[in-house]
């Protein structure tokens, strides 16, 4: 017997609603997703009720979301637009009983862990292996903001951990670093990772460059220098993407230093679209450049997962790990 349950992905940028259809098996089939722009709806009810307009004879059997915030802290607000979420009053606003809240990042590691095949995922660098099958895994992605997640796997069992790591402080390495962390603190009282690392840091490491060349360089928009540095056009903007890369690969040995990781994936619609550079020595000498423990990230399998929804797979994923049969 199938089931039928509404899954939804929700960020700064998109929300994603998808029909999940469950079979007896416990497969997921993910029906084409309706993708709304979160700056287009004043809260998530009114977005829901579009996708429950456009789905006509669906009832769910329940629903699970992915929010780009912390969804176990009660009532809250995604970290990089303006929808609240009150979990309490929820069911009754969607008209929804069985309803499951998780992280975003939270629901992309839950994907990786059970649902994604090897097909989904690309090889970047470190040995060339499957992920561990036993052991810690670090989910990093940058999109609007920067997601972190882990998950552990410990015999038949697996523990999906969701964090806030993207909100660490900034630690500036080198001179472009100095110069975005001296600017950036004219503009926030406390500088996180995620000013860096995220879509519109690529625009605060472009003025940084800019800065110490001395070149005059006009304020880009973060689109535009994303388009000229990936297409080459523009040597300063592909310098950008290039300390961008480094940057993430910095990072991600950090947090899979933190996390005692032995393998490490890296998600999020930018790290899609950095596909070929993370592939680069550009990220791995970053990511490998520990110090003393330098052998140690030679040795974790680095991953790219390219599933196109991997936050609604997890979502639906989550669910049925809390509802296994009703």
């Amino acid at each position: 017997m199938t089931r039928t349950i509404a899954v939804a992905d929700i960020g700064g940028t998109n929300a994603r609603f998808a029909v999940a259809e469950v079979a007896a098996d416990g497969a997921i089939n993910l029906r084409e997703p309706e993708v709304l722009a979160t700056s287009g709806y004043p809260d998530l009810a009114s977005a829901w009720r579009v996708f429950w307009e456009r789905s006509p004879g669906f009832t769910p059997d329940g629903a699970a979301l992915a929010l780009a915030g912390p969804a176990s802290q009660g009532v809250f607000k995604l970290t990089n637009a303006n929808w609240r979420f009150d979990p309490a009053k929820l069911p009754a606003e969607m008209g929804i009983e069985r309803l499951v809240l998780l992280n975003d990042f939270e629901a992309v590691a839950h994907a990786i862990a059970s649902e994604v095949d090897g097909d989904n995922l690309v090889h970047i660098g470190g040995p060339s292996e499957p992920l561990p099958s036993e052991g810690t895994v670090t989910v990093i992605g940058p999109g609007t903001g920067l997601g972190i997640a882990h998950y552990r796997k410990v015999g038949a069992l697996t523990f999906v951990q969701p964090t806030e790591g993207s909100h660490i402080d900034f630690a500036p390495v080198d001179a472009v670093d100095d110069a975005m962390l001296t600017s950036l603190r004219k503009l926030y009282d406390r500088v996180s990772l995620e000013r860096v690392i995220s879509g519109d840091g690529i625009a605060h490491i472009y003025a940084a460059i800019a800065g110490l060349e001395g070149v005059g360089a006009e304020p880009a928009d973060p689109v535009s220098i994303w388009t000229a540095g990936l297409s080459g056009d523009d040597p300063l903007a592909a310098r950008a993407v290039t300390h961008f890369v480094k940057t993430l690969g910095r990072a991600s040995s950090d947090y899979a230093l933190a996390h005692g990781a032995s393998g490490l994936v890296i998600a999020g619609g930018i790290g899609l679209r950095l596909r070929d550079h993370l592939a680069s020595k550009d990220f791995n000498t970053a990511f490998e450049n520990k110090g003393r423990y330098q052998d140690m990230m030679r040795a974790i399998p680095r991953k790219l997962i390219i599933h196109t929804q991997p936050g609604l797979l997890g979502a639906a994923t989550a669910y049925l790990k809390d509802h296994p049969s009703d």
